[in-house]
């Protein structure tokens, strides 16, 4: 059954009350690669409980909705969604310990024709539980390869932000493991796109492909290390789009061009030179 699209935007997607320990700071953590180098200092505050720093895109996996697309009757083809753009900003410095409840809502839903899929735009307000403060808001665009041509309303997609045409200012290179998404998978998203080859198989990969959240999180590791000094509060938002997979065990080059408090940035796979997250902009706090 196709997406039919006031039924689609009108979803109740049911909040989530999420309970998280240092434990799963950390594995997320580990689970974007901080730790490869054990007597990196700086990257042991974010896998070591003595003084946990959460990884500012660590609320990219807080009340995380689950597989909300194919548990749902959503009328998506999950097999072939993969994701299109990621962004979260910051209200106030995450904890490394907590709970929070998660409200998802589907935002937008843009029809890009028959063969050219849809793009599900969906956004997730994080609060502490005891208080109700306003933690993080994570939004998401989701690319469902076998959806266009439903017939939605005309929309058009909001325009990506411009890199600059210069050479980047800085470049970090930031390796992944292997089994990068088998532990990632660990912090909520289970697709079996990530670990099963006949899924993959079934999506047009010749095997499990990184998470796009994974990605996301290596290209923040990056950002963190050569504009944040590693201090995590200094990280107000972030956002990238989505334009190649990345296998694990490849290597992320994060590009970055450093406007005062805008930074862009891209991140290019180095073995196949693919550009895995383009048009991505950050803002850093003073």
């Amino acid at each position: 059954m196709p997406i039919v699209y006031d039924k689609l935007l009108t979803l109740k997607i049911p909040d989530v009350e999420h309970a998280y320990t240092d434990k799963d700071t950390i594995l997320y953590a580990l689970g974007v690669g901080l730790g490869y180098d054990p007597l990196n200092a700086d990257e042991l505050a974010f896998v070591y409980e003595r003084n946990l720093k959460p990884l500012p895109t660590f609320a990219t996996t807080l009340a995380f909705p689950g597989f909300w697309i194919r548990d749902l009757d959503t009328g998506i083809d999950w097999v072939r969604l993969v994701n299109g753009e990621q962004g979260v900003t910051l209200h106030r410095p995450l904890d490394s310990h907590g709970t929070v409840i998660g409200r998802t809502r589907i935002v937008e839903v843009v029809d890009k024709g028959a063969g050219k899929g849809a793009l599900v735009y969906t956004e997730r307000k994080i609060s502490d539980k005891a208080s109700g403060a306003l933690i993080a808001t994570v939004t998401q665009t989701t690319f469902c390869r076998g959806d266009g041509g439903f017939g939605g309303p005309p929309r058009e997609a909001p325009p990506p932000h411009v890199i600059p045409e210069r050479v980047p200012d800085l470049i970090c290179e930031l390796p992944t493991r292997p089994e990068t998404a088998l532990i990632f998978r660990l912090s909520g998203d289970r697709n079996p796109l990530h670990v099963d080859p006949a899924v993959a198989n079934a999506a047009g990969f010749p095997r499990p492909i990184l998470h796009g959240l994974a990605s996301f999180g290596v290209a923040g590791h990056a950002l963190l290390k050569s504009v944040c000094g590693y201090d995590p509060t200094r990280l107000a938002s972030i956002y990238g789009r989505y334009s190649a997979p990345v296998f694990p065990g490849e290597t992320i080059r994060t590009e970055i061009w450093h406007d005062g408090a805008v930074i862009s940035f891209r991140a290019r796979v180095i073995e196949r030179d693919v550009i895995a997250i383009n048009n991505g902009r950050a803002e850093l706090r003073p």
